[in-house]
């Protein structure tokens, strides 16, 4: 590797990681409480300790509903069913040797019906950690392919970063209901009030900017984490062809995947949904990633 390329300290990248989360996860908290408080002001005093009450319970729950089934719930929202070690043992065969490499406990295993080469995974962490290949994936890569794809994935899970990323998909769908709630609150709230109307105007504001917060948060992480995951994929491997090759196929081969919702696009290993490039993508773009692995 050349020198423009720093050592990559996976255990800091592990602690980084997971204080990330814990803010990440006080932070969605704190804006879900917030939008209850303007909601409440809207309503009126009369509702104020009512409404708080049922945000913070809302907030608190939805959290914890998320933070420990993940897994399940990105594996239902595209569809995915599990792999059965009979059909699939090439699939089984590479995930196992890469968790030996690792070090990291065996993930459950699972196909998403899609002509897509993609892959994604996700899970609070290591040891409640799902992986999840497309059918396309598994039928279009060969053998040294697929182990890269497979291993750029598991990299994720031994890094923690399955943990924050997938805390900041659910901030992505949180802030859009919880902004629905928030307009549709104003049909009944009192008109009369001209302090509501300053409220009402405070929490318009925090409606629009908040989603473009998140995606930004969203651009952010997801760009640099790919990079790392691939850097790391090549030292489980040792082996940057076979990433190399699989990521010209997706170039050449993938069209916008309509199953995926936009919230849990940064989980793949590419962009599902091809809309927005550069800075307008939640990863780097194709071109740039393999430039970087062929100088490794």
């Amino acid at each position: 590797m050349k020198k423009e390329f720093q050592r990559i300290d996976f255990q800091d990248q592990i602690s980084r990681n997971k204080w990330k989360s814990f803010f990440l996860m006080s932070a969605v908290f704190l804006v879900l409480v917030l939008f209850g408080y303007f909601i409440s002001i809207a309503f009126g005093q009369g509702y104020f300790f009512i409404i708080m009450a049922i945000s913070i319970i809302f907030s608190l729950s939805y959290l914890l509903l998320t933070y420990y089934h993940s897994d399940k719930i990105a594996i239902a929202s595209v569809g995915a069913k599990p792999a059965s070690r009979e059909k699939y043992r090439q699939y089984y065969s590479l995930v196992e040797g890469l968790t030996i490499a690792s070090g990291i406990p065996m993930p459950k295993l699972y196909v998403m019906p899609s002509s897509q080469i993609n892959a994604f995974a996700s899970g609070r962490n290591p040891h409640n950690a799902v992986v999840c290949v497309t059918e396309g994936a598994l039928q279009k890569l060969d053998k040294k392919e697929l182990e890269g794809v497979l291993a750029h994935e598991l990299s994720h899970i031994a890094n923690y970063d399955i943990r924050y990323m997938t805390l900041v998909t659910v901030m992505v769908g949180l802030i859009a209901i919880i902004s629905e709630i928030f307009l549709r609150s104003f049909w009944f709230s009192n008109r009369d009030d001209n302090r509501n109307w300053i409220f009402m105007l405070i929490g318009i504001a925090i409606a629009i900017i908040a989603p473009i917060v998140v995606y930004l948060i969203q651009m952010s992480i997801s760009r640099k984490r790919e990079f790392a995951a691939d850097a790391s994929a090549v030292k489980f491997t040792r082996y940057p062809s076979g990433l190399i090759a699989a990521l010209k196929k997706i170039q050449r081969e993938n069209q916008p995947e309509r199953k995926v919702s936009k919230a849990v696009a940064p989980l793949f290993f590419a962009n599902p949904l091809k809309g927005l490039k550069n800075l307008g993508s939640t990863h780097p773009p194709i071109e740039e990633r393999i430039k970087i692995l062929e100088k490794m």
